[in-house]
């Protein structure tokens, strides 16, 4: 969660939402991607963390599927991001602050763990939460 908060702090350096999210190998030891938010950064809404780290970590593996692969994210996931996050395959989504707002993980929708998909990756929540948290309350407050 360290290196995704690092990743969030790159986020407000492009005038960006300070999201960061990193994607572990299966063995959880390797690093194989990272991302920030770039939505102001490149025009594009679907530039979140989440999505542009699965599609760098797609890319090194040279495959879709992120089977057994751990997605790390200070916030939690929107609805896209979550469906994404079901679409890649990874195998755990491991998030810092709650979004009660928006959030597809289990505050106000729990698109990724939806019965009703062919895949449910494990939700773990609240991993240095106040620290993530803290990030986004400066962010909007200064806004």
């Amino acid at each position: 969660m360290r290196l995704a908060l690092d990743e969030a702090e790159r986020a407000v350096r492009g005038g960006d939402v300070p999201v960061g999210a990193v994607v572990l190998s299966p063995d959880g030891t390797t690093v194989l991607a990272t991302g920030h938010n770039e939505r102001e950064a490149t025009g594009d809404p679907t530039a979140h963390a989440e999505v542009l780290a699965i599609r760098r970590a797609a890319a090194r593996l040279g495959e879709w599927r992120l089977t057994g692969c751990t997605l790390v994210v200070t916030l939690e996931p929107c609805t896209m991001c979550a469906g994404a996050l079901v679409q890649s395959r990874v195998d755990r989504v491991v998030y810092g602050a709650r979004d009660e707002k928006a959030g597809a993980a289990g505050s106000l929708w729990d698109v990724i763990r939806d019965r009703r998909l062919n895949h449910r990756p494990e939700v773990v929540e609240g991993v240095l939460a106040p620290e993530c948290a803290a990030l986004l309350t400066e962010f909007f407050r200064d806004r």
